[in-house]
């Protein structure tokens, strides 16, 4: 329990700056009810880009909140909300120039990661097998907040070279695909959400399209956390 408090308290500290979140925190109690729980949702997110070779996979963190809509079934119910933190992209991809020779020159060995930011709004029907496990699919919605290439060069054992370049307007505003997870409820149905998703990307989200499609792809660890549920279990 210590060790997911605490991962849960570094998530919530990398997107301080979000105060969707943080109202969040504050009103989560009054925005639960008999017909909806609501919560943090946040984790790791493994993201690569298709298309795009040579690329490696990149390690992010990922924070939002969610909705559990439930239905007269109480096997189904509806998982929405936003991924406010949600970053795209890949690592390790080719240096290409920035039409200036002594960035060129700086950068020749080095690489590139790409960093799209988005957010996500996923849009998944859940089907509880039992009060524990649970399976969800459906689409994900995605809106470009920032983006950059981030060139790096390793100089020394203790310091890189660094350099960014803003690339948004290369980039389409919206992303689509399809979303599908599974996942495991603590404390018999009653406590936290351990899940992974996969996400792939159906619209090729470069502008340029003289190229192979470009689409997103990533895989999700998630731990959701209900806020407010126990005080409306007392009631």
């Amino acid at each position: 329990m210590k060790k997911l408090l605490f991962l849960f308290l570094f998530i919530l500290a990398s997107a301080s700056a979000k105060s969707q979140v943080l109202i969040s925190l504050v009103f989560g109690d009054k925005l639960n009810s008999d017909k909806i729980e609501f919560g943090l949702d946040g984790g790791l997110n493994m993201a690569s880009l298709s298309g795009v070779d040579p690329s490696s996979s990149a390690n992010n963190f990922n924070l939002g909140f969610y909705f559990d809509l439930k239905l007269k079934n109480p096997s189904w119910m509806v998982h929405t909300g936003v991924i406010v933190k949600s970053t795209m992209g890949a690592k390790e991809l080719a240096v290409y120039s920035l039409n200036d020779e002594d960035l060129d020159n700086s950068f020749a060995e080095g690489s590139v990661e790409r960093r799209l930011g988005y957010f996500n709004v996923p849009i998944l029907m859940k089907y509880k097998f039992s009060d524990k496990f649970f399976a969800e699919g459906g689409p994900m919605l995605g809106l470009m907040a920032k983006s950059k290439d981030v060139f790096t060069k390793e100089i020394s054992d203790k310091e890189d070279l660094s350099y960014e370049r803003k690339i948004r307007d290369l980039y389409h505003p919206l992303d689509a695909g399809l979303m599908f997870g599974m996942g495991y409820r603590l404390m018999g149905g009653n406590g936290m959400n351990l899940g992974i998703r996969y996400y792939e990307g159906l619209v090729d989200v470069e502008i340029d399209d003289k190229g192979a499609d470009v689409r997103n792809r990533s895989l999700y660890f998630t731990v959701g956390i209900p806020i407010g549920k126990g005080k409306l279990d007392q009631n």
